[in-house]
């Protein structure tokens, strides 16, 4: 297997180094950019594995970079930023970043977040569950990883994919905000509520009939999530 190849972004030489020195310490490959547009005309001429991403920059904004980068491609992105705001990071997961990133950080937790993201981006890994769930006019597929809600197969990204499957493993359970964090991000994960806040506003939207009166994704608030089975009715 090559070593991961690492984009980082950021107009700061100085924290670029620090990340590009200790990723290339433990293996990975690394490409830098001090901008947005640096970061497109790099991204559009290699074969990025990860995206590490400032928020605030000059000529184009790290949310703009983003967006431009999922109208091509699912590459794990991971934003920068000195702003610990709730409603940037929920911005930033909206505009399809993976993780996101508080200045100043530490070096464990740099690498413990890339692993992460690098681990939930991948199909790679044989599927260790088998078989189908279905729930009313929902079906998941984990062989295949493949979703079909009423007759229609819907893509999901492999972060969304196993959010809706651990749910659905756990129909009709009330499943604590850490407990979903750390079965489906990773231990890493247990504090960051606003996470699941956008992939399940991302999974409502994807198999809802009206993500506003959700039927299958119900919110337990002040506690976490719970898959809600279809009624029965006698005769089906």
């Amino acid at each position: 297997m090559p070593n991961p190849l690492v984009l980082v972004v950021d107009d700061e030489k100085t924290l670029r180094d620090f990340v590009r020195r200790n990723l290339e310490v433990r293996g990975y490959d690394v490409l830098n950019a001090s901008n947005g547009l640096e970061a497109l005309a790099v991204f559009n001429t290699q074969n990025v594995d990860l995206v590490i991403l400032d928020l605030m920059m000059p000529r184009m904004d790290g949310l703009e970079t983003t967006r431009r980068i999922r109208q091509r491609s699912m590459v794990p992105i991971i934003i920068l930023t000195a702003l610990d705001v709730e409603s940037d990071k929920i911005k930033a997961f909206d505009w399809g970043a993976d993780d996101y990133l508080t200045k100043p950080f530490g070096v464990g937790e740099l690498l413990a977040r890339v692993k992460a993201v690098l681990r939930r981006s991948r199909w790679t890994e044989p599927p260790t569950r088998h078989g189908k769930l279905i729930h009313g006019d929902i079906s998941v597929n984990l062989e295949r990883h493949e979703l079909i809600v009423r007759e229609k197969v819907i893509k999901l990204t492999p972060t969304e994919f196993n959010l809706l499957v651990y749910l659905m493993e756990h129909s009709g359970k009330v499943l604590p905000h850490s407990a979903i964090l750390k079965n489906v991000w990773g231990p890493e994960y247990g504090e960051e509520t606003e996470y699941l806040r956008v992939y399940i506003g991302h999974l409502r939207h994807k198999i809802e009939l009206d993500a506003s009166k959700p039927e299958y994704l119900m919110t337990e608030r002040g506690i976490g999530y719970r898959f809600e089975p279809p009624v029965q009715t006698l005769g089906k």
